[in-house]
């Protein structure tokens, strides 16, 4: 599949309203723009145009009966496409959009079940990025949009990651340089009772149970459920080479992985700034700082992107315990490792 993508330059903080429009455009007549948001870029069409949405899938070799995310520029759009919608859904979106929050609720029958992986329900959020609620806005329409990378690989988190996958399947991509946050939004199914949140994302639980006390986590679908929400079932966030997870203290991790990459020149380590001194293979990427999870978070998925141009064949990380975004953070990385983890 290739045809012929367009690739705008774009500033983020003041973008051009001509390449807005064109974007706006493009959506209403089902086809397919990948443009940046606060968390990760995404791959955007007509959310009600299931042939628009149908060349998501196709673009990205995505399973369909993953679900997507709808965006949208207000709450007031959300009342156009959702029913039974509960009190707390106002509140949480008062708080905490535009955001990093998707709210799942149950959808109405303009959403046509494409968009929704099958389900009976449907993801909302409003992103923060001026470009993203500029385009939404512009083109009068929800927009479907996954992450805009092929299907299981890391999440794009700058504009060269979007190119390097899906130029030549997508029609539009737009370049704004590197998200702010770097991890997808956190996914909260409001339809349960309790209230779940189905992925961790750039909302930490902590923040959400302060206004939903009876919230609960549920972050996995079996092999046999039907996936609730994006990043539950399927293989997500893996670069080429086996990713490894190792977990203890700071020195039985150091200790261990260097073990592990003694006798293999092909081992790379990604590793946080307090550890990366005390490696001895050459091969290492820092995260960051664990005093800064969220820049740890902004980092992952361009770290494991990194390690595809270093040729590794293993890539030994370390457990990021580091408060609130641990969740987010180690959830992409022990879906990236399939769950394979030591413990030193």
């Amino acid at each position: 599949m290739q045809m012929k993508t367009e690739v705008y330059k774009i500033n983020p903080e003041n973008p051009d309203m001509d390449i807005i429009a064109l974007c706006a455009d493009a959506i209403k007549r089902g086809k397919t723009v990948a443009f940046p948001t606060e968390t990760v870029y995404g791959l955007g069409a007509n959310a009600l145009d299931e042939n628009a949405v149908r060349k998501i899938f196709s673009a990205k070799g995505r399973p369909n009966d993953n679900p997507l995310i709808l965006h949208v520029a207000d709450i007031l759009d959300v009342e156009k496409y959702a029913i039974d919608i509960p009190p707390i859904a106002y509140t949480l979106a008062r708080i905490f959009w535009p955001g990093p929050l998707s709210m799942v609720l149950k959808k109405n029958n303009l959403v046509p079940m494409a968009s929704t992986g099958g389900l009976h329900t449907a993801a909302f959020r409003m992103p923060s990025s001026k470009i993203a609620l500029a385009i939404i806005s512009k083109s009068g329409v929800p927009i479907a949009a996954p992450s805009a990378n092929l299907s299981g690989k890391p999440s794009p988190t700058d504009g060269a990651h979007v190119i390097e996958d899906l130029s030549g399947r997508v029609d539009i991509i737009l370049d704004a340089g590197r998200c702010r946050i770097g991890l997808e939004s956190t996914v909260a199914d409001l339809t349960s009772s309790p209230p779940v949140i189905l992925r961790p994302g750039g909302i930490s639980f902590d923040e959400l149970r302060m206004v939903v006390p009876h919230l609960m986590k549920s972050y996995d679908s079996s092999d046999s459920d039907a996936p609730r929400s994006p990043g539950m079932k399927y293989t997500h966030y893996s670069p080429d080479a086996s990713v490894i997870v190792v977990k203890g203290s700071m020195a039985s991790t150091v200790e261990k992985i260097n073990e592990l990459t003694e006798n293999n020149p092909r081992a790379g380590v990604l590793c946080s700034l307090e550890t990366v001194d005390q490696y001895r293979t050459e091969i290492k990427i820092c995260a960051g700082s664990r005093k800064n999870p969220d820049e740890i978070a902004s980092r992952i998925f361009g770290s494991l992107r990194m390690f595809n141009k270093l040729d590794v064949d293993t890539i030994y990380t370390e457990y990021f315990d580091v408060g609130p975004m641990e969740d987010a953070i180690m959830n992409r990385l022990l879906k990236a490792a399939s769950y394979e983890i030591i413990e030193t």
